[in-house]
């Protein structure tokens, strides 16, 4: 039986060593959808505590940042360790129909909700309809009599 060498394996297995880097911002998983007038995002965001998430609006960009500290003391003896310290980063792009001076946040049980409401000018509405009445309806007595 030969070895083949597969290139994409050996990519993914980079690239996923590389992901997996205590160095860099992790990926929170989320969910985004719409209640009503308020649009709804939870993201899993374990172990931090909350008063390390940094939420900020620039224009119509939102940036969600987070860290999760080291456990333990200096006395600590790791026995394994697969958790390390994090950031989290996520940033979404808001549309035009969002009011980006209401939003809040709440963060519980490891997951962060962030509730964004809909602006006045994005909700749905009636257009009122007006009929030409008699009122506005040109006379025409004038040329008819000459």
């Amino acid at each position: 039986m030969t070895a083949t060498f597969d290139p994409f394996r050996e990519f993914a297995s980079f690239a996923s060593a590389f992901a997996d880097s205590p160095a860099g911002p992790r990926k929170m998983p989320m969910d985004l959808y719409r209640d009503s007038d308020t649009y709804v995002l939870n993201a899993d965001v374990p172990g931090i505590d909350p008063g390390s998430v940094d939420i900020d609006v620039d224009g119509q960009l939102l940036t969600i940042r987070a860290q999760r500290p080291v456990s333990g003391g200096d006395g600590v003896r790791w026995i394994t360790r697969e958790r390390g310290p994090a950031s989290y980063l996520r940033q979404l792009s808001l549309g035009q129909g969002v009011d980006t001076e209401n939003i809040s946040a709440s963060y519980d049980n490891g997951v962060l909700s962030i509730m964004i409401p809909v602006s006045e000018r994005a909700k749905p509405r009636k257009i009122v309809v007006n009929s030409a009445s008699a009122e506005t309806a040109p006379e025409f007595d004038d040329v008819a009599a000459a």
